[in-house]
């Protein structure tokens, strides 16, 4: 497996680049890559399902001037920011039975992560709701997927040193929680690992034997012009067509 530590200028190109990396992959154009990307800025990312109004505060994020953005996988809307650190695993999925579903791929991805973060912070680290990383019951990351006919991204963040007193702020209450969130309000359900991003970029790269750099990114100006900087797919309702 390849790796990319590239942070793009905008939200939109970060989104972008994910989904370029994974249409490459399933399309044979593309191998197997670990990205990680670090944002510059706040902005709200809803999942692909997810209502803006239903699930972000927009009076307060217009006020503010804090973006709102949809990506290309599932799970609920997060909000991005300096602190924390993005990373996006594209695999393919023919030939490996542990990725061959959804409920496969999360339980392989999830465990692997949870002793490799386990390993590098020296904590136990559990696996609770379907695809979060926690301490001690409290959430520091948060993880989606999204499948194609050869090839699947499944990513998300580490918390690490954001200001979560901002969720509270720009996020509204979640429509789908979690049971061992237990109605917590935002930052009394998250918390910052702490650490350096190299701490969790070493463990994954080596969880994932990400060792050789990638050479180029993927063009992904045609998807950030006709998708991800279109308020029709960023603040569309649910129910958009059927991918391709």
């Amino acid at each position: 497996m390849q790796y990319l530590d590239l942070t793009l200028a905008f939200p939109a190109a970060n989104l972008a680049c994910d989904e370029a990396l994974l249409d490459a992959c399933d399309q044979g154009a593309g191998g197997e890559v670990l990205r990680f990307w670090e944002p510059e800025q706040c902005f709200v990312v809803l999942g692909y399902s997810n209502q803006a109004a239903r699930e972000v505060n927009l009076a307060a994020c217009r006020k503010a001037g804090i973006g709102v953005f949809r990506r290309c996988s599932g799970g609920g809307a997060v909000l991005q920011g300096p602190g924390c650190l993005n990373y996006s695993l594209v695999m393919k999925t023919a030939g490996h039975p542990p990725l061959e579903t959804i409920t496969g791929a999360n339980r392989h991805i999830m465990a692997r992560h949870r002793d490799a973060l386990a390993g590098a912070l020296g904590r136990p680290v559990e696996v609770q709701g379907v695809t979060d990383l926690t301490i001690g019951g409290l959430k520091f990351s948060g993880n989606a997927q999204r499948r194609k006919r050869q090839a699947l991204i499944f990513h998300g963040t580490f918390l690490l040193r954001f200001d979560l007193g901002l969720m509270e702020k720009f996020l509204l209450p979640p429509s789908r929680q979690p049971e061992y969130r237990n109605g917590r309000p935002h930052d009394r359900f998250v918390t910052n690992l702490g650490v350096p991003p190299s701490v969790i970029q070493s463990a994954l790269r080596e969880a994932w034997a990400a060792q050789a750099p990638l050479a180029a990114a993927p063009d992904c100006r045609k998807l950030i012009a006709e998708k991800y900087a279109q308020d029709g797919w960023n603040l569309g309702m649910a129910n958009h067509p059927a991918r391709p």
